[in-house]
């Protein structure tokens, strides 16, 4: 088990990351339009800021997070409008996020050990708030990244994600009105480094292998399962591949192939 104090440095550091890439742009490059249609480079950042903002209060304040929902016109645009409500001007969006940021952090490092916190749908513990914030960076990072047409560096925090993607095979089937499977899956992934990074019984039928960048983009639905490398061994395995969501929430629209190297085994 990660400790949730390492976590929370990995998603201090992620959140980092992202800040040095888009600080130093020119006002005018916020605009820039990224995949996620009609969401600009402001748009990303203010959703991690609106985010990090009513996670902060799930921590802090939960009577006033579900006061969010019951007074929302329409739930189903909560993250839009998130989006809407947040943007600003530069100066003013990058300090609200960090600000944000970094009280999440502190309020996240002071839940009580066993603590559950609300969130939509679901109830999580503050290592679990953590991990799905760093997974909703790093996601929304590569959006911004796409857009700027620039790779960011792999890090070891690529394992947050894989492993939030991994224990949210189920989610993924149900999101999508499909029966959870109740056979096991066997997941390989080689880390940045070249390590393996693994879950599941070793002698599980069904397997998913691959780089563990390529995974994770397939579960944050930044790419479209054909366009990177992972193999899919067993039909288990191959259907979730097709369905896999590391978020909340319904099934997303996920991204369409450009044409890449998809393998079903």
């Amino acid at each position: 088990m990660v400790d949730l104090s390492d976590l929370l440095t990995d998603l201090a550091d992620e959140s980092a990351q992202l800040d040095a890439l888009v600080a130093p742009l020119p006002v005018a490059e916020w605009a820039r339009p990224t995949p996620a249609p009609g969401w600009s480079i402001g748009h990303q950042i203010a959703h991690l800021a609106w985010t990090d903002h009513v996670a902060l209060l799930a921590a802090t304040d939960p009577e006033a997070f579900y006061a969010t929902v019951t007074v929302a016109p329409d739930v189903t645009r909560l993250v839009d409008v998130g989006a809407e409500e947040f943007l600003a001007p530069p100066a003013e969006l990058l300090a609200r996020w960090r600000a944000g940021r970094t009280a999440l952090v502190d309020a996240l490092a002071a839940v009580p050990a066993g603590g559950k916190l609300p969130w939509y749908g679901t109830r999580m513990s503050a290592s679990s708030m953590a991990t799905a914030r760093m997974m909703e960076t790093w996601a929304h990072g590569a959006d911004v990244a796409d857009a700027l047409d620039v790779v960011r560096p792999d890090s070891d925090r690529l394992r947050h994600v894989a492993h939030l993607g991994v224990r949210t095979l189920g989610h993924g089937f149900a999101a999508h009105g499909r029966e959870a499977p109740t056979a096991p899956v066997r997941v390989e992934l080689v880390g940045p480094g070249g390590e393996t990074w693994s879950w599941g019984p070793a002698d599980a039928a069904d397997r998913v292998t691959g780089p563990a960048r390529d995974f994770c983009l397939l579960v944050t639905q930044r790419r479209h399962r054909a366009d990177l490398a992972l193999v899919a061994t067993g039909p288990v395995a191959d259907e979730w591949l097709d369905v896999a969501q590391a978020f909340a929430g319904p099934p997303g629209d996920g991204r369409q192939p450009a044409g890449g190297i998809g393998v079903r085994a």
